[in-house]
């Protein structure tokens, strides 16, 4: 009898194999550079507004106005946490750190585009960072607890628009001070004289050290005192062609010398310092320096003073950094003439 093949077994050959269920979930496409975006967009943002405040010191819309100085960070801060928002949630402490490093892209961005100057970088980045952490965790609080994230940025945008045509009116406080600041030379009184109303050749490794040559004030070249028809004045000259008069309003030789200062039209041509911190300029001015000796021993004390003027919407801020400038210029100075003055001294 002859074999009668089972249905049920043509039936298992036919059927179709199905593939084996996952195990995992598949990986999400990775796109490159995607951490940094939001960081890059909050940049972005802060250099389109910088081009906005472009105004001249004192008018509208003028990049030392405190509509720029407090709000820009916070729209960097802003728009970096609500750019990393719509992709996922973050952390608070995401909300933090990326709005501090965008307000530093910002400012790297500010430099790389030769809008601002690396003295003004410098001393504003701090707070352009901390403020703009401020502006990430506002912007995160917004995101987690209610449904108008954008239209929050939109205000964040339109408040320093709003506020920069409107700041122009209000008076701009200034503030006087002065920084002091004392060394012994090893040589008598009437060496050390001649050395500071006679200081030419200065050569970049004797003032290098200055913090302010250092980040972007060009190097004195010499200080020469020379009769003119008004009657002495000592001659400042400095790299990128700046210069600028010293005009003695007190004269005690051997002891004792204070002048002020004459700047010319062309004294600062451009791009050789920030119009921020320009002497003589609308936020900023030295407004005179003395020189006090007096003989101790076989040395001499010798005292220099400076004083100066700060005038922003933030001289809180602004002031201690102009002392401490000063002060460690001062400090150089000093080094400067007591270097040379011993050397002459021997």
């Amino acid at each position: 009898m002859a074999d009668v093949p089972d249905p049920s077994s043509d039936k298992q050959a036919s059927a179709p194999q199905l593939p084996a269920s996952p195990t995992a979930a598949e990986p999400q496409p990775y796109i490159p550079f995607s951490v940094w975006w939001p960081l890059v967009a909050g940049a972005l943002a802060g250099i389109a507004l910088r081009l906005i405040f472009f105004g001249k010191p004192g008018g509208a819309y003028a990049a030392m106005m405190a509509s720029f100085i407090y709000l820009c960070p916070l729209l960097v801060g802003a728009v970096t946490v609500y750019v990393a928002e719509r992709k996922s949630r973050r952390s608070w402490g995401y909300y933090l750190w990326s709005a501090f490093v965008a307000n530093i892209f910002f400012v790297l961005g500010t430099l790389l585009i030769m809008i601002e100057g690396l003295i003004c970088a410098i001393v504003i980045v701090p707070i352009f960072a901390v403020v703009g952490s401020v502006g990430g965790l506002v912007m995160g609080i917004v995101c987690r607890v209610t449904k108008w994230p954008r239209q929050t940025l939109y205000s964040f945008a339109l408040l320093p628009l709003m506020l920069g045509g409107l700041e122009s009116g209000v008076v701009t406080p200034s503030r006087i001070g002065s920084v002091e600041r004392t060394t012994v030379i090893r040589a008598p009184p009437d060496v050390v004289w001649r050395k500071i109303m006679d200081a030419r050749d200065i050569q970049p490794n004797e003032m290098k050290h200055a913090w302010i040559f250092r980040i972007g004030v060009p190097l004195p070249l010499a200080g020469v005192v020379e009769q003119t028809p008004l009657g002495p004045v000592r001659k400042i000259t400095m790299g990128k062609d700046v210069h600028f008069d010293q005009v003695f309003t007190d004269l005690q030789e051997y002891e004792f010398v204070r002048w002020t200062y004459r700047i010319y039209s062309d004294s600062f041509p451009p791009y050789a310092l920030d119009d921020h911190v320009v002497v003589g300029g609308y936020y900023f001015d030295v407004i005179d320096t003395s020189y006090a000796l007096r003989q101790t021993g076989d040395g001499t004390e010798l005292r220099i003073k400076m004083g100066y003027r700060v005038t922003t919407q933030f001289n809180w801020y602004a002031e201690p950094w102009a002392q401490y400038l000063l002060g460690n210029f001062e400090d150089n100075v000093l080094d400067f003439y007591r270097r040379r003055s011993e050397v002459g001294a021997r």
